[in-house]
């Protein structure tokens, strides 16, 4: 089944099944954003400055892979993955096949792949998802497979 972003309905481990996708609605990227998040958390000049950026390795301003990943975060958070209890990560496998760029818009894809109910713990389960983060092209920007900690309905 897929969940549109327009659906708000809080799920519990119950709720999902093998498969279930999810979309979130888009976040546009411009060069300011870039930039003011590099200088806090990644200050590199491919991330800082769009005239260092030309003879970099990424030939352009790219955003940084965290920023990224902190977009996906809240994407999924404010209309991806709506779980009752949060999206509890308990860890996972990041990699950034192409650069961010400004201009991007960029939405996440979820899919469950994998539900395993905790046998010591009863009010919960571990969910792994695959998120794919792609811009307006359709390009995947980010692979992100979290483990994720789903709690029960109570």
């Amino acid at each position: 089944m897929t969940h549109p972003a327009s659906e708000k309905r809080a799920l519990y481990l119950e709720d999902l099944n093998v498969g279930d996708r999810f979309m979130s609605d888009g976040h546009e990227l411009d060069a300011e954003q870039i930039k003011a998040f590099a200088v806090l958390f990644d200050p590199q000049p491919f991330h800082t400055d769009e005239e260092a950026a030309k003879t970099t390795f990424f030939g352009g301003l790219a955003a940084s892979g965290w920023h990224t990943a902190a977009i996906t975060m809240r994407l999924m958070v404010n209309s991806g993955l709506p779980l009752a209890n949060g999206i509890i990560g308990s860890g996972g496998q990041i990699s950034w096949p192409q650069p961010t760029r400004p201009g991007d818009v960029l939405r996440v894809e979820s899919e469950v792949m994998e539900i395993t109910p905790s046998r010591s713990k009863p009010d919960r389960g571990m969910v792994q998802m695959r998120c794919e983060t792609r811009n307006q092209r359709g390009e995947v920007l980010q692979h992100f497979l979290p483990k994720l900690v789903v709690m029960r309905r109570p």
